[in-house]
């Protein structure tokens, strides 16, 4: 039985305590916060004990769950490894690149695993979707949140757009050849909008953009490959899927409702039109994504959204706020 411990249980880290209860395979053996109150109220909620200090916790775990603030995220998370414990980092895995780098090389040193929870990988949308995507050539994410006084401790390239950096650098698979951005500070003292056109060696493009100070939440990337286009809901977590298909064929059979829109010809060639809205599976990404860490620890694997992985989405997060702090320059 994995013994899992959980490192802060503010809003996102009581929904970790409470997943990690439903997973199989493992105990929930502790939880510790540096807010004592709210530790406590958290413990009497779930009945998980709480621990007076992160050591404590650490010395009976196998693997820890790091969900504090950001800010925090290296220190927790150097600490566990260097105690030899795997660890489920929240995103982003630190607030530099130096310092992921120095966790990552720790891990390998320590032979545990990392895991950052860049969780829309997880998203039933995107998994609905990946059937369809055959080297992707353009991106356009909006992701929208309504003002909230959490996160505002890093920029909202952090904070939400570190997200969808993941998830494309995912399904591009490229370097990086330049960036475009410009962001504004409007009621925090860091970032609250930013814009990024990100350009990839392959000549893949992608243009991004977060807000955390929009009056209706959104969170959807629309992409377009080769005779496709397809546009993702990750807050409906929904995905719709128009295609061209060579000759006059019908679709192929796919789970999920099907229509043949119409034909075009090029030459004597028909192509057929397809819309596609492909069955999603029913699952909680979150609790998917725990589940995903517990199978790389017990049968020693490389996790899905690795320590390298990680810190690939924050270096690109980097450049994208250098690229906004010379152009406010």
């Amino acid at each position: 039985m994995l013994r899992i411990g959980i490192a802060g249980v503010g809003h996102l880290g009581r929904i970790h305590a409470k997943l990690w209860k439903e997973v199989d395979g493992v105990t929930v053996v502790g939880l510790y916060d540096s807010n004592a109150a709210v530790a406590s109220a958290i413990s009497n909620e779930t009945g998980i004990e709480n621990f007076d200090d992160l050591a404590g916790l650490l010395q009976n775990v196998d693997a820890l769950s790091i969900v504090t603030p950001t800010l925090s995220h290296y220190d927790v998370a150097k600490q566990a490894i260097a105690a030899g414990k795997h660890v489920l980092i929240e995103k982003p895995i630190t607030t530099t690149t130096k310092q992921a780098e120095e966790l990552i090389a720790l891990a390998k040193s320590n032979r545990v695993k990392i895991q950052v929870g860049h969780v829309e990988r997880f998203n039933p949308a995107l998994l609905a979707a990946e059937q369809y995507l055959d080297d992707p050539r353009f991106f356009e994410s909006h992701r929208m949140a309504q003002f909230k006084p959490r996160g505002t401790d890093v920029a909202v390239v952090l904070d939400l757009m570190i997200h969808d950096i993941d998830v494309i650098l995912s399904l591009v698979k490229s370097p990086v050849k330049s960036i475009d951005a410009s962001g504004v500070a409007v009621v925090s003292e860091e970032l609250d909008i930013a814009n990024a056109r990100i350009k990839f060696e392959n000549g893949a493009v992608a243009n991004v953009t977060a807000s955390r100070i929009s009056q209706t939440p959104m969170r959807k990337l629309r992409i377009f490959a080769k005779d496709a286009y397809l546009s993702l809901d990750f807050g409906t977590k929904s995905a719709e899927v128009f295609r061209l298909l060579d000759g006059g064929l019908e679709a192929p059979p796919h789970a999920g409702l099907t229509m043949k829109l119409g034909e075009i010809s090029k030459g004597d060639v028909p192509r057929t039109i397809i819309y596609e809205k492909p069955d999603v599976r029913e699952i909680n990404p979150l609790k998917y994504e725990l589940e995903l860490f517990r199978d790389a620890i017990v049968n020693d694997e490389t996790p899905v959204v690795s320590g390298e992985d990680g810190l690939n989405a924050l270096r690109v997060a980097e450049m994208i706020l250098r690229a906004i702090e010379e152009g406010i320059a």
